[in-house]
């Protein structure tokens, strides 16, 4: 347990991160969340994620405003059609284009800068290197060297009075895997939001590659999706 020590959760609303969420809890530490509204598709992941940390009791939730979609080169960002119904094998041959440009870079600086502020020394970051996209900064060794970049970056760390942790619970953990160890903690993946291209009413659209790695995580991990069931 950590009594109390600070962790900076960064929370979309979706599945991983959520969990995350949850692990940090249960390792004992004082929950802060920071939340992105950068000009991707719809509200409903930012939306989900007030829920979430509403739900975790966070002591401050922030929500920042940055607008990715002056730079787009994302179906996420930008009006380009977002790929559905992809095969496992598609997936693992290329970047999709549901990729923002060095969005985790921009998230952890932000992170990192609120970090140094609040005098957290744990980031919580729900990035996967098993089941998802092809992202590349989402792999160890991009955490590690965003880490030793951190080391020489803020004030706190170069005076010797704070070092700060990327912490991955989930960067070696299946889908299935990850939806397990939430269970086990309590998680209510009712109040989460996994899809890239959702119906007006919020509904997911089931086709879309964050959809299909959620559904064949639930299967696998022998639960049914609550989302599927409202």
């Amino acid at each position: 347990m950590n009594d109390g020590k600070k962790a900076l959760v960064l929370l979309s609303g979706g599945l991983d991160s959520t969990t995350v969420m949850a692990i940090a809890r249960a390792e004992g530490y004082a929950l802060y969340s920071l939340t992105f509204f950068y000009g991707q598709r719809h509200h409903r992941e930012v939306e989900a994620a007030l829920r979430i940390a509403s739900a975790y009791g966070v002591i401050k939730h922030t929500l920042i405003n940055i607008d990715l979609g002056k730079i787009g080169g994302s179906a996420l960002t930008a009006p380009l059609d977002v790929p559905k119904a992809r095969t496992w094998e598609e997936m693992g041959k290329e970047i999709p284009v549901t990729y923002v440009p060095a969005r985790n870079t921009i998230f952890l600086a932000h992170a990192l800068a609120l970090a140094e502020v609040l005098e957290a020394p744990d980031i919580f970051i729900g990035v996967n290197a098993v089941d998802y996209s092809g992202y590349p900064d989402c792999r160890p060794e991009y955490i590690k060297a965003f880490e030793n970049m951190a080391k020489l970056a803020i004030k706190a760390a170069v005076e010797g009075k704070l070092h700060i942790a990327i912490r991955t619970p989930l960067i070696n953990m299946t889908k299935a895997e990850i939806i397990r160890r939430g269970l086990e903690l309590g998680v209510d993946y009712r109040l989460t939001h996994s899809c890239y291209d959702p119906f007006p009413d919020g509904r997911p659209c089931r086709c879309c590659d964050s959809c299909l790695l959620r559904e064949k995580g639930f299967q696998e991990a022998g639960h049914n999706d609550p989302l599927l069931a409202c």
